[in-house]
């Protein structure tokens, strides 16, 4: 990725990368001020500088949430060598027509009362940054790795860039 995309250009470059990663990592920040990174299941909506989750009202994390915004979610698709850390602030929010697009049945297993349960929190995360760690892929990842090793030289192990959005 190159530093002259547009705003648009890095989103669904982003959004082409994760949007086949069931599982992102949110990281907040506890009252006691320690990180604390959970799993949260990843929509299946196009990324377009908003990423949502569906959480628990009852939860640590929502809580921090609530008590401070700034988050970060992270993706990992090692099969592709591919890896996203997005920035961001998150927003609680309630949103019945937004429920109703990201619901499916997947969550009953944690709400009891499926989509009517009242403990269901809607979460907004704004992301404002990202850093991307695109690899070559496994066969040219290994035959760069070997190389390395033969010659002594690095390898063309893919790109890491940082974008604001």
């Amino acid at each position: 990725m190159s530093e002259t995309l547009t705003r648009e250009q890095s989103i669904k470059h982003i959004a082409s990368i994760i949007k086949d990663v069931k599982f992102a990592m949110l990281t907040t920040v506890t009252d006691e001020g320690h990180m604390h990174a959970r799993p949260m299941t990843t929509q299946q909506t196009e990324y377009d500088g908003d990423l949502w989750f569906i959480g628990g009202k009852d939860t640590e994390g929502v809580h921090d949430m609530g008590q401070r915004p700034q988050v970060n979610v992270s993706y990992s698709d090692p099969s592709g060598s591919n890896y996203v850390s997005l920035t961001g602030t998150a927003e609680l929010v309630e949103d019945r027509a937004k429920l109703d697009e990201l619901w499916n049945d997947f969550y009953k297993m944690y709400f009891e009362g499926g989509k009517e349960d009242p403990n269901i929190q809607l979460i907004k995360i704004d992301t404002h940054g990202a850093e991307l760690w695109e690899g070559p892929g496994k066969i040219k990842g290994l035959y760069e790795m070997a190389k390395g090793a033969i010659t002594g030289e690095r390898g063309d192990m893919g790109n890491n860039e940082t974008v604001n959005l």
